[in-house]
This record gives structure tokens, C-alpha cells and sequence, in this order.
């Protein structure tokens, strides 16, 4: 499982002109989040339980010693399959890497529900969309998290 993490002090997500999703409140992160063909529900935990508590977030002295729980601050995560692109020939991207949209969904609603049940307020996209995401990058702070280089 693979996210691009970015501290955002706006973010929205629109599908078919319509805004379907805001960071709430703000500050908060925006995630963009793919799934892996390997991918199970404890990488969705993993992947939870790291975003909730990543010290991302300035503290009163101005250190990033706070994370998005500790500021009382919202996740916007979005699907984002295009997170598993193999580049290595030409230069059309191949997406085999990422997890079939059957497999993939369930476990981005996953991430989702164990980032609410760590006590930060998700919302989220559209799985499948074509999707229009905006974001105010606050920093700017962006963060790769990959749980395929925290097992060993």
C-alpha cells in the first residue's frame, strides 16, 4: 500500500462539478492512497495507524511534533492507483502493479475507517471517478509512506 501524504491547510475533492469531499477541520492531510495486488486489511492498519500518528504538524515552539490527532485536524483520502505506475520501458505508464478496483476498494474504505476509529475525521473521493482534487500544500510538507519498505 502506497500513499503521498501532503499537509494541507485546504483540500477538496469535486466529481462531476460537484464537491463530494473537504478536509474538515483544517489543517489536516490530504492522502492520496493506492493499493497493491498484495495488499490485506493489516496493511490498511498499518497504513492508519502511521498517517494518524506522523509528527507532521508544529508543536508551540514551532517543531513538527504534533500529529494530525494531536491538532484535532481532518483526512481527505483519495484513491490514486496511478501511486503503482511502472515507468521502467517507454513512456506509457503500466498500471498491472496496482490492485484490481474489486480488491482495492474494500481496503481504501479500510484505511478510511481505521483512520475514524484512531479518532481523525475522514472524508473521502469517489472510487472509480474521474476526479478533480484541490489542496492548499501547507509547508510545503509532502510524505511517501510505502508499508512494502516497513517489512523486513
Amino acid at each position: 500500500m502506497r500513499a503521498l501524504l501532503q499537509r494541507a491547510s485546504q483540500g477538496r475533492v469535486w466529481v462531476d462539478g460537484a464537491v463530494i469531499g473537504e478536509l474538515a477541520p483544517a489543517p489536516g492531510l490530504v492522502v492520496l492512497l493506492g493499493v497493491g495486488p498484495a495488499d490485506e486489511v493489516e496493511h490498511a492498519r498499518l497504513m492508519a495507524d502511521k498517517i494518524a500518528g506522523l509528527r507532521i504538524f508544529a508543536d508551540a515552539e514551532g517543531k513538527t511534533n504534533r500529529s494530525v490527532r494531536d491538532i484535532g485536524g481532518g483526512a481527505l483520502v483519495i484513491s490514486q492507483f496511478t501511486l503503482f505506475a511502472d515507468v521502467r520501458r517507454g513512456r506509457r505508464p503500466g498500471f498491472t502493479g496496482a490492485a484490481p478496483p474489486e480488491r482495492a476498494a474494500p481496503l481504501v474504505e479500510s484505511v478510511m475507517e481505521e483512520l475514524r476509529a484512531l479518532g481523525v475525521p475522514v472524508r473521502g473521493g469517489r472510487f472509480g471517478a474521474h476526479m478533480r482534487v484541490e489542496l492548499v500544500n501547507d509547508g510545503p510538507v509532502t510524505i511517501w509512506l510505502d508499508t512494502a519498505l516497513w517489512q523486513g
